[in-house]
């Protein structure tokens, strides 16, 4: 454990990328579940999009409702943090 903290970098900075993630299908008739899922990913509609750190949090998150949403590489989030 001591280990994987003397590797993460000490200026702040993150390592870890950053993917798009868009609402491809309606969450209507889906379990409540998956519908808590998506509003934890903040999306609430068809359409509706965002960044989100590539973490292995989001990406276990995502494989709950592959079927409902579209995942895309990211540069950057929405305010521009690298």
């Amino acid at each position: 454990m001591a280990a994987a903290a003397a590797q993460a970098p000490t200026d702040g900075t993150s390592t870890t990328g950053w993917i798009r993630v868009t609402q491809i299908r309606s969450a209507i008739g889906t379990k409540p579940k998956h519908r808590g899922t998506l509003r934890a990913l903040g999306l609430r509609g068809i359409g509706r999009t965002n960044v989100l750190p590539d973490r292995p949090e989001i990406r276990g998150m995502l494989a709950r409702v592959p079927h409902l949403v579209d995942v895309t590489s990211a540069e950057h989030d929405e305010k521009g943090r690298p």
